[in-house]
This record gives C-alpha cells, structure tokens and sequence, in this order.
C-alpha cells in the first residue's frame, strides 16, 4: 500500500483495531504516524513512542508494589498515561524485541490492557516492524498478526516527493529536482553490501537538513563545483548517490526552470524543445510545485499556455488533470481557458486514432 492510501485509511479504523506496519527501514514509519495522529487531533506529546527492542518486560510490567497485603504491579508513568486519557502508543521494532516483551505487547493489541491496567477506550495502539531478510528480527506468530490491521507499506517516489515539497518536509527545491529526474537515488534496490553505506528516504532528509545547517545552499552553489557537498552527503547516502548529487549541483544552471516558462518562454523555447521527455515531464512538475505557491498572472498563464500547446498530447492532458488537483482555482481557469481548444483537438484526435 501506498503512503497515500494509508494515511486516509487508518485514520477511519475503530480505535480499539491495532494497526501493524511492515516495511524496510528508512522510509518515515514513525513519522508517518505522528502524521496521522495529528489528523485524528491528536497533540504531538499525545503520541507515545516506545522502541520494545530497547526495553525488558519490567520496562513494560513497572514494579511491583505492595497494597493491603497484595502485590501488583505499578504501571510506568507513560501506560498509565495512556489509561487515564486517549493518547496514540506507537509499539517501534516490535519484532526486535525479545519474545518476553514481545508477549508483553501481545496482552496491549489483544486486549487493551496489561496487567489488570485498562487502556482508555479511545486510545489507539500502533506498531511498526522493519520487514527485510536483511534484519535480524523475531518471527511473529499467526495468533498475534491476526490481532493486528496488518499491511505492508510500499512506499512510492511520488509519496517522498509529496512529503519534501510540504511544510513536514521542507527539503531543497534541488534535491527535489534531483530525486525527481533521478528517482533510482532514492532508495537502494538491489541486493545489499554488509557495511555499505545506501540511500534510503530518512538519508535524504538528514541530508538536506546538515547542508542547511553547514550553510550550503544548493540553489546558490548551481553551476558551481563544491566537493564539500560531496564529502557531506556521502556519509548517508554512499558514494554512488553522492556522487549524482555533485553532479547535478554542478550542471545544475543548466537546469530550465519553472520561471524561465512562465517569465520568458519566448526566450526559452529553444532550450527546452531540446529537452528529452523525462526532462520535460520534470520540468512539468516543477511548474506545478510553483504553481501551488504562487497565484499566475494573466501573462504567466499565457506563456504556459503557449508552451503546453507545443506539448505532446499525453504531456498535455496529463499536466492539465495534475492543475485540476492543485489547489489554486484561479491558476486551472487561467490556463484551461487558454488551452481549452487545444485540449479539444487533442482529445478528438486521440478519439479518432483509437477507432
């Protein structure tokens, strides 16, 4: 499943359904969840995040105490926290944990409670396992996934590039680019080294964030050679990625922008009517990112207009229904309005190809 489908999914599950998430490391598990937790009007100190590989059955048990001449057990503060009010409990690496924690976590998914401790009723239980013949991990039995809402998320490009353009994200408009036209540098596929350092969707926003921090930005150094993006960035995403990433910086003035189409396509047309159709299909998005930033004049609408009437009709049909998605309306009447009869021919024409 999608991250997409996902995050409209789990939201509308009743609150006592566990949700189980399998999939590789790296791809924003956790962060997936503080997402959805916001959605359901959650505060973020609400989510309650425990890793069950780093605890012992007494991290979860609490210590025991003696009550009118009867033992029990004393919750810790955070489960007690979560019976006393709805609160999200994100269960991380639960199937790294040892099989006595692992037993521990069972009773919470089954039943809501631990040790006579009841959950408050709109309290929801999450968890999260890494799902790869790479990691050393516990089997869980049939008996506890049947307990579960079980998936196994997939995430897409299409999921990571939404993500970096939003607020959540915030990633380089570079490295966007980059991914964009070079999607293989996302993550690794493939069979994996031991020791070899890969690129994976968590490496890309440590990435962007310690070349913020080192004061490089990217889009000021584009055309320019700077081994210091280099040597950084290699430390998270291997040799190989790094090395595309250079480049790209490097060569990157070279790069047709979503201003050079709206601002002077006359200009421009030459450079990009030379453009192979996966840059093409790039700098479309490109144009669709600044177009759900920015509010397009009349003149900037006719430039676009200009350029998608030269555009194949797949290109074309394909960039109109993407504007029909973003949210600025004044933006789809502007350029509908001025590739409209274009549109029509390319529909009729395609019509007409497929009798």
């Amino acid at each position: 499943m999608d991250i997409a489908t996902f995050k409209a999914v789990v939201p509308t599950l009743p609150a006592d359904i566990a949700v189980l998430v399998r999939g590789p490391h790296g791809i924003g598990k956790s962060q997936l969840f503080r997402q959805i937790a916001n959605s359901l009007g959650f505060k973020p100190e609400d989510l309650i995040d425990r890793r069950l590989s780093q605890m012992t059955e007494g991290d979860l048990l609490g210590l025991p105490e003696l009550v009118d001449g009867v033992t029990r057990f004393c919750p810790p503060d955070w489960y007690m926290a979560a019976c006393k009010a709805p609160k999200i409990i994100l269960l991380d690496e639960f199937n790294r944990a040892t099989q006595e924690v692992m037993q521990c976590g069972f009773q919470i998914v089954l039943d809501h409670e631990l040790n006579g401790w009841k959950l408050h009723p709109k309290t929801r239980v999450y968890a999260a396992v890494n799902a790869s013949p790479e990691y050393t991990v516990n089997e869980m039995d049939p008996a506890l996934l049947d307990r579960f809402w079980t998936i196994d998320l997939e995430p897409t490009v299409e999921d990571w590039l939404a993500w970096a353009k939003s607020s959540d994200g915030n990633i380089s408009d570079v490295i966007i680019d980059f991914i964009r036209q070079q999607p293989r540098h996302l993550r690794h596929s493939g069979q994996i080294e031991p020791g070899k350092v890969y690129p994976s969707q968590r490496s890309w926003e440590r990435v962007d964030r310690s070349l913020k921090h080192a004061g490089m930005d990217l889009a000021e150094m584009a055309g320019s050679e700077n081994k210091g993006i280099y040597f950084l960035s290699m430390g998270f995403l291997g040799f190989e990625a790094a090395a595309a990433l250079s480049d790209f910086v490097k060569n990157y003035d070279a790069q047709v922008t979503a201003e050079d189409i709206l601002d002077g396509w006359k200009k421009n047309k030459d450079r990009v009517k030379k453009l192979s159709a996966d840059k093409q299909n790039a700098l479309m998005e490109k144009i669709l990112d600044h177009g759900e930033r920015n509010t397009w004049t009349a003149g900037q609408a006719d430039n676009l207009a200009d350029m998608l009437k030269g555009a194949n009709g797949e290109i074309l049909v394909s960039f109109v229904n993407k504007l029909m998605a973003t949210k600025r309306v004044e933006n789809l009447r502007l350029v509908h309005s001025r590739v409209r009869d274009t549109l029509m021919k390319t529909v009729t024409a395609a019509t007409t190809v497929k009798k």
